[in-house]
């Protein structure tokens, strides 16, 4: 065969062999960042990718309402999502702001209570959901795993409790 007449072929069945980084390679190390699952292993965590679930939302599309049942954590893959809250008069607070890596809704795993806020794509996101009917059984199934999840959840409770005595005594001290 003459030179001119050989074509490059990609594949990803040789790339994947190679381990280019993939979408799942990727999923794993933010969740590796996530203070939820920090205490695991690689392995552990890639056991965890067959209860994700992933979601597309447009720009403007509610991800869950305020006063829904909290049913699972959002992971965001891509994309802006914001978490507002609106007041008895109609008035909406945005609370927080998140991007690419960052995650919501862990108070859902612990709970079933109702959300407290509303969670709305500020730009068309990709979110990774673990929910809590498919964690409970994972937990269920790897108790030593689930007490290190639980245990995660219990240091990010902490720390957002701890963050908002503190916030809240600097208001009460700003007011003297």
């Amino acid at each position: 065969m003459s030179e001119e007449n050989k074509k490059t072929i990609h594949s990803s069945f040789w790339a994947n062999i190679f381990h280019t980084p993939t979408e799942s390679d990727e999923l794993v190390q933010s969740l590796q960042a996530i203070p939820l699952f920090k205490s695991l292993t690689k392995k552990d965590i890639s056991g965890l990718l067959g209860i994700i679930h992933n979601r597309n939302y447009i720009a403007g599309e509610y991800i869950f309402y305020q006063g829904d049942p909290g049913i699972g954590l959002y992971l965001i893959s891509e994309g802006e999502v914001q978490i507002s809250r609106e007041s008895e008069k109609g008035d909406r607070v945005t609370l927080a702001v998140f991007h690419k890596g960052d995650f919501f809704g862990e108070l859902a795993l612990v709970d079933s209570e109702k959300r407290s806020a509303s969670a709305i794509a500020n730009t068309d996101t990709k979110l990774s959901v673990i929910f809590k009917p498919d964690l409970d059984e994972f937990i269920e199934k790897y108790p030593r795993k689930g007490i290190k999840i639980v245990q995660g959840i219990a240091e990010i409770t902490a720390v957002r409790l701890r963050t908002l005595n503190e916030d809240y005594f600097n208001l009460r001290t700003e007011k003297k």
